[in-house]
C-alpha cells in the first residue's frame, strides 16, 4: 500500500511516499535559516512558509517516485503534537487531497513517527515489547512499545527537552540557531570535565524523569560569569562540559528504567539522535543492558520528516480495509496529542 505522507509539525515542510516500511521518496524543505535571526521558531512565519511550500513538497515527493495521486492508496499526516498553526497547514492539505481523490486519511502522532523511524527500510525482526527513546528539540521521552500502536510513556522531561537545552546552550555561547549541531562540533574539540556542571535531579527521589532547566541555569551562570570575551578554547570546553552532563543524565534515566523491562530492542529517533557522541553512549548502554540499539538508517529520517509519518501509518495499518475507519472530516490537528492516547 503506497502512502502519501505530510508533516508540518514545526519548521520543516515535508512530504514523502512510502510503501510498508520502505521509503520511496522523502522531501524536506527546512525553514531554519529564516528563523535563525529570531533565535527560535516564529509561529506565524512557520505557518506562512508551510503554505508557500506544501504544494511543492507534495509534487516533488510524487514526481521522485514517478507516481501520481492515482497510484496512492492512503494519505497520512502529522496531526500532533506540534505547533498548532503549523500543523494546521499539513492537516488541511492532507484533508484536501484525501477528499478530492476519495482516499482514507490516517492521522499520525509525530512522536510515533520518531519512535518507528529506525524501522524504515529495515528487514531485521524487532522483538516486542521494545523500548523507544525520542530525543528532539521539543520532546524527550522514553516509551515502552508493547507492539505497534500500543505505547506507554515511562519517562519524559519535566521542563526542557534535550534538543531544546542543547540549542539554548549553543545560543548562550553565541553559536547561533539552531545550535545543537554546532555545539556538538565545538564539544568534539573540548574537554568534557573542565567545568563541573551539576547533574540534573541528583538529589531528587524521582530517578525516572528528565530535566534540563537546572543544568541550563547553571550553564548560563558559568558563561555570563566570565569577565572577558570567551576564547575559542573556553567555548570548546564549555560546550563539551554541557553536552557531557546532559548526556550523562539521559543515560542515567534510561539505565534506571531499562533494567526494569525485559526488552531486547531500543529504538532511537529524533533530531538529537544524529549526535555521534550520544550514539556511542547509547550503544555502550545497549551492551550493558543486552539491548539492540537501532537508529534510523539515514540522517534525513532523524529530524522532522514525512517519511517516518508514512512508515508509522503503514506499519500500524498494513491492512487497507482497516483504513475505512478514518475519513477526512473526522481528522483535525491535536497540538498536545500524547503518544499513549489514541486519536
Amino acid at each position: 500500500m503506497k502512502i502519501l505522507a505530510i508533516d508540518t509539525s514545526c519548521d520543516e515542510t515535508a512530504a514523502a511516499v512510502t510503501e510498508g516500511a520502505t521509503v520511496l521518496s522523502n522531501v524536506i524543505w527546512s525553514q531554519a535559516a529564516m528563523h535563525a535571526k529570531f533565535g527560535g521558531v516564529m509561529p506565524s512565519l512557520a505557518q506562512r512558509m508551510h503554505k508557500e511550500r506544501i504544494d511543492f513538497a507534495v509534487r516533488k515527493a510524487l514526481l521522485t517516485t514517478h507516481c501520481t495521486v492515482n497510484n496512492i492508496q492512503a494519505v497520512a499526516v502529522t496531526a500532533g503534537p506540534g505547533l498548532a498553526i503549523a500543523l494546521e497547514v499539513g492537516v488541511a492539505k492532507a484533508k484536501e487531497i484525501a477528499a478530492k481523490y476519495n482516499l482514507p486519511l490516517i492521522p499520525v502522532n509525530h512522536i510515533e513517527g520518531h519512535l518507528l523511524s529506525p524501522l524504515a527500510n529495515h528487514n531485521e525482526k524487532v522483538s516486542f515489547p521494545a523500548l523507544g527513546l525520542v530525543v528532539s528539540g521539543g520532546h524527550t521521552e522514553l516509551v515502552l512499545i508493547d507492539k505497534i500502536g500500543e505505547y506507554k510513556i515511562l519517562a519524559k522531561t519535566s521542563d526542557d527537552a534535550l534538543g531544546e537545552a542543547l540549542d539554548k546552550a549553543a545560543r548562550m555561547l553565541g553559536l547561533g540557531y539552531p545550535g545543537g549541531a554546532i555545539l556538538e562540533k565545538m564539544a568534539r574539540l573540548g574537554k568534557p570535565k573542565t567545568y563541573p556542571l551539576p547533574m540534573p535531579m541528583a538529589r531528587s527521589s524521582n530517578k525516572e524523569s528528565f530535566s534540563y532547566s537546572g543544568l541550563k541555569t547553571a550553564f548560563f551562570r558559568l558563561v555570563s560569569g566570565s569577565n572577558s570575551q570567551l576564547t575559542a578554547l573556553e567555548i570548546y570546553d564549555m560546550a563539551a562540559s554541557f553536552q557531557n552532563r546532559a548526556f550523562q543524565h539521559l543515560i542515567r534515566v534510561v539505565t534506571e528504567i531499562g533494567k526494569k523491562y525485559p526488552a531486547k530492542d531500543l529504538l532511537v529517533g529524533g533530531g538529537v539522535a544524529a549526535n555521534i557522541e550520544l550514539r556511542k553512549r547509547l550503544r555502550k548502554l545497549g551492551k550493558e543492558l543486552d539491548l539492540k540499539v537501532r537508529f534510523p538508517y539515514s540522517t534525513k529520517l532523524v529530524g522532522d520528516n514525512a517519511a517516518m509519518i508514512g512508515i508509522a501509518a503503514g506499519l500500524r495499518f498494513p491492512d487497507h480495509d482497516l483504513l475505512n475507519t478514518y475519513h477526512p472530516g473526522q481528522v483535525d490537528r491535536k497540538p498536545r496529542w500524547s503518544i499513549d492516547v489514541d486519536y
